[in-house]
Formats: C-alpha cells, sequence, structure tokens
C-alpha cells in the first residue's frame, strides 16, 4: 500500500508538472486538453473538467477504480471515456495525452487528408513517436458514439487523431505519450506550412527500416 501511494503522489505532481508545460508552450489553451496516467493496480488519475492545464492541483485530480468508477477529486471531464477507450484497448498504456493543439486541429478539418493515415512521413521521430494515424469521424464531445470510433481504431494505434477536434495519444509512459503528441503537432505544422509546396517525404522502405528498429 505503501508503495501504490508513492506511484500515486510522483503520478499526481508529474501530471501537475507535464500539464503546466504544455499549457506555458501553447499547446493547449484555457480549459482544454486532458492527461490520465493509469497506476500499476489499474486504477487511473486525470485531470477534471472545466481545469486549466497550466494551473492543475495535484490533490484535486479524479481518481477512478480500474473499472472505471470515479471514486475520489473533481468531477471528471466528460471527454474521460477517450482516455479508458486506449486503456481498455491497449495493455501498454500507462498514460494518455488529449490536446486542442492549434496545427493538429487544424489539419483535422481539411477535407482531402487521407483519413486511414492523416500526416505523411515527413521526419523519422514522426514514423517513430507516431506511426500511422488514422482520422476519427466526428462526433460530438461526450457523444457515446465517439467512445465506439476511438475504440475501434484504439487497438492497433496508439495515436488517434479526432475529426475536427484534436489528437489523443496513449504511451507506455506519460512523458512518452507527451512526447508523441508534441511530435504529432509539431508534423502538423510541417505539413500546413509546406502546403502548395513539392515535398520529399521517407520513403516506404525507410519508414519500413524505422519501423524494424
Amino acid at each position: 500500500m505503501t508503495a501504490l501511494l508513492s506511484e500515486e503522489t510522483r503520478a499526481r505532481d508529474e501530471i501537475a508538472r507535464i500539464g503546466a508545460s504544455i499549457f506555458s508552450r501553447g499547446l493547449t489553451f484555457g480549459s482544454t486538453g486532458n492527461i490520465s496516467v493509469r497506476l500499476s493496480d489499474g486504477s487511473l488519475l486525470m485531470t477534471p473538467t472545466n481545469a486549466c492545464l497550466g494551473e492543475l492541483e495535484p490533490a484535486r485530480l479524479s481518481r477512478f477504480t480500474a473499472e472505471g468508477v470515479h471514486v475520489d477529486g473533481d468531477k471528471p471531464t466528460k471527454e474521460a471515456f477517450l482516455h479508458r477507450c486506449m486503456y481498455c484497448a491497449r495493455a501498454d498504456a500507462g498514460a494518455v495525452v488529449h490536446l486542442h493543439s492549434t496545427h493538429s486541429v487544424a489539419v483535422s478539418i481539411l477535407a482531402d487528408v487521407d483519413p486511414a493515415d492523416v500526416l505523411p512521413p515527413l521526419t523519422a521521430y514522426y514514423v517513430m513517436r507516431v506511426g500511422t494515424l488514422p482520422l476519427v469521424r466526428y462526433f460530438p464531445p461526450g457523444d457515446a458514439r465517439l467512445a465506439e470510433a476511438v475504440g475501434e481504431e484504439a487497438g492497433r494505434h496508439h495515436a488517434v487523431l479526432l475529426a475536427n477536434h484534436g489528437p489523443v495519444v496513449a504511451g507506455k509512459t506519460l512523458r512518452e505519450a507527451q512526447y508523441a503528441v508534441e511530435e504529432l503537432e509539431e508534423t502538423a505544422r510541417l505539413f500546413l506550412m509546406l502546403d502548395g509546396r513539392r515535398v520529399r517525404p521517407l520513403t516506404a522502405d525507410q519508414v519500413a527500416e524505422l519501423r524494424r528498429r
């Protein structure tokens, strides 16, 4: 029990610290975005509803049982199901980050992207940290159909892009999820900057080599 309490304390502090970093660099704004961590007993810590990631109080984070029942902390975000979908589908997921990051959202609104893989492999780090990025069709925030749509993709992809909404990214650790969602946002920014210009993305062979590594 003591070890679990120590793990939970560290996770609470890390969520607040990474939330502040994400917010201070303009990767989300207002009360948008949410972060969660799965503890070793399967329980979840999650940023609550209407919380600014730049002003999180570790003691007020929402806590859920392994079965998804809210048992402690402030009222949970209505997007908690996005996190649970990832955890249910991915046994390796230790954390999930969902943002409304500007460039990723902009790409999610474009009419002519490939819904099976939204962004091209512009850099090696994008391939290694994100990989294939499917576009999840639009549903209103909190809609149960969005949970079903995310669940359909989560088993095959640790990162998805919600149409007209933003990215949801899982990682083995919170730091890994943070780096992946930041790589996704930076690649979306590059993609928009290069719009209309001829580009030289990585070839299929180069992508395959990265994945083998």
